[in-house]
């Protein structure tokens, strides 16, 4: 249940450019993070290339292009080695999409306790009882 916020900065624009970053990160995020896609929600914002600065130029200036994706998860569901599998693959995977990239490209997988997060009216937690005490999963 993943909530996936990605913007990026390319001079590679395309009527379905969005949709295909989307893709790429549910994919991405079932593979690898092990995350249902049918609770995952992305929104994909894109910023003009002149208005992203790395290294004090801009990535228009500079040819290149860069994204910052940022994943909220419930804490302790993901392994160190695969979140670090999950941001190389991302960076490979943006890279294809948006062209060349900026080392400055950042993914950050932000891990948010079980009581704190949630959907639906529920928390992760409460969810995680639920199942194993099989009860049925209600809002409060």
């Amino acid at each position: 249940m993943p909530l996936i916020t990605v913007t990026y900065a390319t001079s590679r624009e395309r009527p379905s450019l969005k949709s295909d970053i989307a893709a790429a990160v549910s994919e991405l995020t079932a593979g690898i993070l092990h995350k249902d896609p049918k609770v995952t929600a992305i929104i994909v914002k894109s910023a003009d290339a002149a208005d992203w600065f790395a290294g004090g130029k801009s990535l228009a200036e500079q040819g290149l292009a860069s994204y910052w994706l940022d994943i909220h998860v419930t804490e302790g569901t993901n392994t160190k080695d695969e979140k670090a599998a999950y941001l190389a693959a991302l960076f490979k995977r943006m890279g294809e999409l948006l062209g060349p990239l900026h080392t400055e490209s950042y993914a950050h997988v932000d891990e948010v306790r079980g009581d704190a997060y949630g959907f639906g009216g529920l928390t992760q937690e409460r969810r995680y009882i639920a199942g194993k005490l099989e009860v049925p999963q209600k809002a409060a």
